[in-house]
């Protein structure tokens, strides 16, 4: 009797209709913009792994986890980005990553994914704010978010004995297939 009041219930259901998704490593990018008070540089990563769960009644995504390996960063210095490894500890912390916890769309169409962000072994409640878009069967999501060096334990670079900004941007522009 239990066991037919059980699938009574859950034919009454609807199940969630969710997949996962993985970004398209041709398309997507993350980029670093640091300040030094003589110039500024912008680094790049076009091997973002990143991997969503999507769900199809809603159109939103539920949930996005972000990897992004430090030496995968390009700008176009060599010097600078071998130097940015040594201050980053890239050996000892390779990655970068972003693990929501919840991501919400709002009203406005922006989504906001709260989660952690670990960043030089260090991992801190992080929410970011992105922008989506849906167009010839890819959804891209873009935002921009500010990190504080010191904040993750990195010692500021310096350079004619003038350290760079304590914070730098990280943007990203994740494409999946939907």
């Amino acid at each position: 009797m239990k066991y037919l009041l059980l699938l009574a219930l859950l034919s009454f259901t609807k199940p969630t209709a969710t997949r996962k998704l993985v970004a398209d490593k041709k398309l997507s990018t993350v980029t670093y913009a640091a300040k030094h008070p003589l110039h500024k540089w912008e680094g790049v990563s076009r091997d973002v792994n990143s991997a969503m769960v999507y769900n199809d009644d809603t159109k939103q995504p539920e949930s996005v986890a972000v990897s992004i390996k430090v030496a995968s960063f390009d700008s176009r210095n060599s010097n600078r980005d071998s130097h940015a490894m040594e201050v980053l500890e890239g050996l000892k912390y390779p990655n970068v990553t972003f693990v929501s916890s919840n991501v919400t769309a709002n009203s406005d169409g922006t989504l906001t994914a709260a989660g952690n962000l670990t960043f030089h072994g260090i991992t801190k409640p992080t929410t970011l704010r992105a922008t989506h878009t849906d167009t010839g069967g890819k959804m891209t999501i873009v935002g921009t978010f500010p990190v504080s060096l010191t904040g993750f334990n990195v010692e500021r670079p310096s350079l004619m004995g003038l350290k760079t900004n304590d914070e730098m941007t990280l943007s990203f522009n994740v494409v999946f297939s939907l």
